[in-house]
C-alpha cells in the first residue's frame, strides 16, 4: 500500500471483493491483481499478477487499468481509465462473470444521533446499521426493561425487569430534552460508557443497556444490539515497566485486526509479552499507550459498559472443584445475573451452555473429577453464561495431551462460528490450522507475523515450529518486527484489513466498572455457594470434626478433673493453642487458593465487601463451633476452682468458652490476613507453624513479658495474650498459682480487666478484617485500583 504525498479530500468507501470488505482511504493507493502482495487479492485466472489501481484524486476516485492482458471493466465496457465512487461496480477480466469489486460510501446520518465516539459505524457490526428504530411514545416517560409491562422490552437476561427510564423534560423532544435514569438495576445503566444513575442524554449519545444500545435521533430511538459479531482493532499498543532510567518494554507498538467471528492464536517464545498484551486486550491492565477499539468503541474509555461483553478463561481452574457441573454453573448465573431472573430463566440458561459445550453426561458430577479437557470446558461455560461477543483464553491446552489440545481447540473454533470472536494464547502449535489467524510474539513484545497459519512458518523459512522458536532465542538481535512491517504480509493483513482509522492519542481516564449495589443478594449466593463447597471437601470435614477433639481431649487429661495449681496454666495454654490452630488452619488457604475466581469475579461486578464478609460468616461460624466443641470437651466435668465457684460476670464454663471461642475467631482472623498477603498456596502451612508459635511465646503463659521493651508491646498485638488474660481472670490463676507470671493486671478476677480482654479480641478481630479488606484489592484487575 503506498502512501500519497497529500491526502485527497475525496470520500473514503467500503469496498466488498471476493467475499472480503475493508474501507479504503484517500490518502493510499490501492493495487488489484493476483500478486499476494496487492491491497485486493484477487485470484482468478483471468486477472493478471498486476491488474488495475485504485487511487482517489482531486476530490474523487479512479481506477486505472495496468496494462492487464483480459482487461479492466466498468458499466460493461473496457477503461484504461474511470471515475467510480459509491455505487460502481468494477469487473476484472471478463465483464460478464469477472471477478468484481463493488464500492459503497460510508453513511453518514444526516439528523443528529449518529453514535458520537464510534468514528465510521458503517465498518462496525453493531452500528452498521439500527437493529430498531421505536418512534417515542407520547408520554412523558419511557420505561426500559425485560419484563413484559415495559414501554421498551429488551430480551436480555443481563437487563433487569424494569431497568432504566427515559424521562422527557420540558424541552420535549429538543436537543437536552431528556434524562435516563437508572432504577436500581443490577448491572447498570451506561451513558457513553460510564455508569450514571441519572443524567441528560443529548443525540449523539450512546445509552447502554446489557448488550444493547440507544441513541436518540429526533423524535425516535434507534437501537443497536451487540449480537456477538464484532470487530477488534488494536492500535499501537504499548506497556513499560519500571523507573524512567531502566524502563523495559513489554510490549512495543502493537497493531493488529480481528475480524468478526474469528479465531485468533497468539504464540511466541517466553517473554515475549503474551500475557501483557491479554490483559491490555481484556482491559484488566489497560497499555501505557495506544487503543483497543471493541467494535469502533475505545474499550479503556468505555471499559465499565463492556466489561460484561468480554469473558475470560485464565489458565487456572475459575470455579469451585468441589461442586458439581450443573452447580457450580447455578451459584454463577445467580451472581452475574440480575436478582430479578427467576430461577427457571437461570437455569434455562446453565441447560443451554451446558448443551452447547458438550457437558450433558457429566452436569451432575463433581468438576475435580472431570478431565483437563472436560474441566477447561466448564471453564468456558461459566464465562458464556453471559453470552459474550469477545472471549480470552489463557492457555486453554496447558498440561493437555495432543488428542484433548486438538479437543478443546475444535470446540473454540465452534464458538467463534457460531458468533463470537475468540482469541487463544497459547504455548502449542498442534492446532493452529483451525484458527484464521495467527499472531506470533517476538522477544521484546513485538509482532514477527500476523495472517494465516498456514503462511507463517514460510514467512519465517522454517519448515518446522521449534526451528522458528530456536531463532528467536538464538538471534535475539534480529529486528523481527521490521521485517514483518516491511513485508506484504503486513501490508495485506494488517494495514488492509484494520476498519478502523489510527486513533489520535487522547487524554482519557478510564472509569472502573461498578461492583453490584445488591451486595446483600451476593453475600446470600457466596455464603450458599462456600458452605456447600466446604461441605463437600471431605478433607477439610475431617480435621474440622477431629481437631476441637483432639485439643480437647489432651486438655481434659491434663486437668486431672480440676483446675489446680499444677494444672491449671497448662490447661489454659491448651485451649488457646487449640483456638488458635482451629481458626487459623480454617482460614490460612481460603483466600490465596481462591485468588484466581475473585480476580474473575471482581472483574465481572463482584462486590469486596461481600466476597469477604461471605468468608467470615461461614468460616466464622464454623470456628466458633469447634471453639465451643474444643472447651465442653476439655472442660465439661472438670472442676474449675473458680473464686466462689463464679466467674467475673457469668459462669466460669460460659466466661472461657466466650474466651476461646472469640480467640479462635480472632485467630481466624489473622488466618486470612496470612492468605491475603502469600502469593502461593504452597508457603501457608508453614506460616500457619509459625502463628501458632508466636502466639505460645507471647501468650504469657511460660513466661512474664511485663516490663520488657518492646516484647510487652508485640504482646499487645497477639490475640492469645488477651485470650489467657479473659480466662485466667475467670478462675483468678494468680489465686491457684502465685508468681511473677500470674501477677499480670490482665490476669485479675475483676470486670475491669476481664471487659479489657475480651474488648481488645474485638478489636484486633476488626483490625485484622480491615487490613484483610485492603489486601484484597492488590489482587484486583488494575484498572479496577485506578
Amino acid at each position: 500500500m503506498a502512501e500519497r504525498p497529500d491526502a485527497p479530500t475525496a470520500p473514503e468507501l467500503v469496498v466488498e471483493s471476493d467475499g472480503g470488505t475493508q474501507v479504503i482511504s484517500p490518502s493510499h493507493a490501492y493495487h488489484v491483481g493476483r500478486d499476494p502482495a496487492s491491497d485486493l487479492v484477487l485470484s482468478d485466472s483471468r486477472v493478471s499478477w498486476h491488474h488495475a489501481v485504485l487511487r482517489a484524486t482531486e476530490g474523487h476516485w479512479l481506477v486505472e487499468d495496468e496494462g492487464s492482458t483480459n482487461g479492466t471493466y466498468t458499466d460493461g465496457r473496457r477503461v484504461q481509465q474511470s471515475g467510480v465512487g459509491p455505487g460502481s461496480v468494477i469487473r476484472f477480466g471478463n465483464p460478464a462473470d469477472g471477478p468484481c469489486a463493488v464500492l459503497t460510501g460510508i453513511p453518514r446520518p444526516k439528523q443528529p444521533g449518529r453514535p458520537s465516539s464510534v468514528s465510521y459505524p458503517a465498518a462496525t457490526h453493531t452500528f452498521r446499521q439500527p437493529s430498531s428504530v421505536r418512534p417515542l411514545p407520547s408520554a412523558r416517560t419511557t420505561r426500559i426493561g425485560r419484563a413484559a409491562d415495559n414501554d421498551l422490552v429488551v430480551d436480555d437476561l443481563a437487563v433487569s425487569r424494569h431497568h432504566a427510564e427515559l424521562r422527557a423534560g420540558p424541552g420535549g423532544y429538543e436537543p437536552g430534552g431528556y434524562d435516563i435514569v437508572d432504577l436500581g438495576s443490577h448491572n447498570g445503566t451506561y451513558l457513553n460508557g460510564r455508569p450514571v444513575e441519572r443524567a441528560p442524554v443529548l443525540p449523539g449519545d450512546i445509552v447502554g443497556i446489557g448488550n444493547s444500545a440507544f441513541v436518540l435521533v429526533g423524535d425516535e430511538l434507534q437501537e443497536f444490539v451487540d449480537t456477538g459479531e464484532i470487530s477488534l482493532d488494536v492500535q499501537e499498543l504499548s506497556v513499560r515497566v519500571g523507573p524512567n532510567r531502566d524502563r523495559r518494554t513489554l510490549l512495543d507498538q502493537v497493531s493488529f485486526p480481528v475480524g468478526e467471528k474469528s479465531l485468533l492464536a497468539v504464540v511466541g517464545p517466553s517473554g515475549a509479552g503474551k500475557s501483557t498484551l491479554l490483559n491490555a486486550l481484556t482491559g484488566l491492565r489497560p497499555a501505557d499507550a495506544g487503543t483497543v477499539l471493541y467494535d469502533g468503541r475505545d474499550l479503556y474509555r468505555d471499559y465499565a459498559e463492556l466489561r460484561r461483553r468480554i469473558g475470560l478463561v485464565p489458565q487456572d481452574d475459575i470455579l469451585h472443584t468441589q461442586l458439581t457441573v450443573r452447580r457450580a454453573l447455578g451459584y454463577a448465573a445467580e451472581l452475574r445475573f440480575p436478582e430479578d431472573t427467576a430461577p427457571a430463566e437461570r437455569e434455562a440458561r446453565v441447560d443451554e451452555v451446558i448443551r452447547e459445550l458438550g457437558l450433558v453426561e457429566r452436569a451432575d458430577l463433581p468438576i475435580h473429577r472431570l478431565s483437563g479437557g472436560q474441566r477447561k470446558r466448564v471453564s468456558v461455560a461459566l464465562e458464556l453464561l453471559t453470552k459474550p461477543s469477545l472471549l480470552f483464553l489463557d492457555e486453554p491446552t496447558s498440561g493437555l495431551d495432543p488428542g484433548m489440545d486438538r479437543s478443546v481447540m475444535h470446540m473454540l473454533r465452534g464458538l467463534a462460528d457460531d458468533g463470537r470472536t475468540v482469541i487463544v494464547v497459547t504455548h502449542s502449535v498442534l492446532s493452529l490450522d483451525v484458527c484464521d489467524r495467527l499472531l506470533v510474539m517476538a522477544p521484546g513484545g513485538s509482532i514477527a507475523y500476523y495472517g494465516p497459519p498456514e503462511e507463517a512458518l514460510p514467512f519465517f523459512g522454517f519448515v518446522e515450529w521449534p526451528e522458528a522458536f530456536e531463532a528467536f532465542e538464538n538471534d535475539q538481535g534480529r529486528d523481527w518486527a521490521g521485517e514483518f512491517r516491511a513485508s506484504p504480509l503486513y501490508r495485506r493483513y494488517v494495514a488492509a484489513e484494520t476498519r478502523q482509522p489510527r486513533r489520535a492519542p487522547e487524554p482519557r481516564e478510564p472509569v472502573a466498572a461498578p461492583t453490584s449495589r445488591h451486595r446483600g443478594r451476593q453475600l446470600w449466593t457466596l455464603m450458599r455457594r462456600y458452605a456447600a463447597a466446604l461441605s463437600s471437601d471431605r478433607t477439610f470435614l475431617i480435621i474440622m470434626v477431629a481437631l476441637p477433639f483432639v485439643m480437647g481431649g489432651m486438655a481434659h487429661g491434663l486437668s486431672t478433673g480440676k483446675l489446680t495449681t499444677d494444672s491449671a496454666s497448662n490447661v489454659l495454654l491448651i485451649l488457646c493453642v487449640g483456638a488458635v490452630l482451629t481458626g487459623a488452619a480454617n482460614a490460612v488457604r481460603e483466600l490465596v487458593k481462591e485468588r484466581v475466581i475473585y480476580q474473575r469475579e471482581r472483574a465481572v461486578g463482584l462486590s469486596r465487601s461481600a466476597y469477604l464478609l461471605s468468608k467470615v460468616l461461614v468460616l466464622g461460624t464454623v470456628t466458633v463451633v469447634q471453639a465451643v466443641v474444643l472447651t465442653l470437651v476439655a472442660l465439661v466435668g472438670v472442676d474449675l476452682n473458680a473464686p466462689g465457684g463464679k466467674g467475673v460476670l457469668m459462669p466460669p464454663l460460659l466466661e472461657i468458652t466466650l474466651a476461646v471461642a472469640l480467640l479462635a475467631f480472632t485467630a481466624m482472623m489473622s488466618g486470612l490476613l496470612v492468605s491475603a498477603l502469600v502469593r502461593k498456596e504452597e508457603v501457608t502451612m508453614p506460616l500457619l507453624v509459625l502463628l501458632a508459635i508466636i502466639q505460645v511465646v507471647f501468650c504469657g503463659a511460660l513466661h512474664s513479658l511485663r516490663n520488657t521493651p518492646v516484647l510487652e508491646q508485640l504482646s499487645w498485638l497477639v490475640p492469645s495474650h488477651w485470650a489467657l488474660g479473659a480466662m485466667a481472670g475467670t478462675i483468678d490463676l494468680h489465686r491457684l498459682q502465685p508468681g511473677p507470671i500470674t501477677s499480670d493486671p490482665l490476669f485479675r478476677h475483676a470486670v475491669g480487666p476481664w471487659l479489657l480482654d475480651m474488648g481488645m479480641l474485638v478489636v484486633l478481630s476488626v483490625v485484622l478484617g480491615f487490613l484483610v479488606y485492603r489486601l484484597l484489592r492488590r489482587h484486583e484487575p488494575e484498572i479496577m485500583r485506578r
